[in-house]
């Protein structure tokens, strides 16, 4: 993962949820102006979201969410529709105590992909989005990204004004 580039920054697309776990307000990137986003997009059945980033995702909030950096769950379900429904994410939310706010992407009727993943071109699971104070999308990632080159692209990131 490259280092976080300004120049080359879009508007992040903001998100298409359905429903929100682990929190009482729906967050919406226009809200969040200000602070850092780190947003993980992930599915229950996702080996390597299951296995390395989720967890990493939940350090990363216990770590640095007070110091500027917001982290999103984002559960995109794009195959085994039946076995993913909110229900389930429950029970993985609880399970795995995950503590920062996850949605579920809003389901296209049209499409296979669900709207943000679509908005953001994900290729799949797991993908991790950091977008800037300014709400510019700095880093799009497929894959796990290892510990050490998250925490300096944050790092970056949080250092800006």
């Amino acid at each position: 993962m490259p280092p976080p580039n300004a120049a080359a920054a879009r508007p992040a697309p903001e998100l298409n949820v359905s429903q929100w776990f682990n929190t009482d307000t729906a967050p919406t990137l226009a809200a969040l102006r200000g602070q850092v986003v780190m947003l993980h997009a992930f599915q229950m059945l996702c080996p390597a979201c299951v296995r390395l980033a989720t967890p990493q995702a939940q350090q990363v909030h216990e770590a640095l969410g007070r110091q500027g950096l917001v982290v999103l769950g984002l559960h995109t379900v794009f195959e085994h529709h039946e076995a993913m429904r909110p229900v389930s994410l429950a029970a993985y939310i609880h399970e795995n105590r995950l503590r920062f706010p996850i949605g579920v992407d809003r389901a296209d009727d049209l499409h296979d992909l669900p709207l943000t993943m679509r908005a953001y071109g994900m290729q799949g699971t797991p993908t991790l989005l950091l977008i800037d104070r300014q709400g510019r999308l700095r880093q799009h990632s497929f894959g796990h990204v290892p510990d050490l080159v998250l925490g300096a692209a944050i790092g970056t990131l949080l250092g800006e004004p």
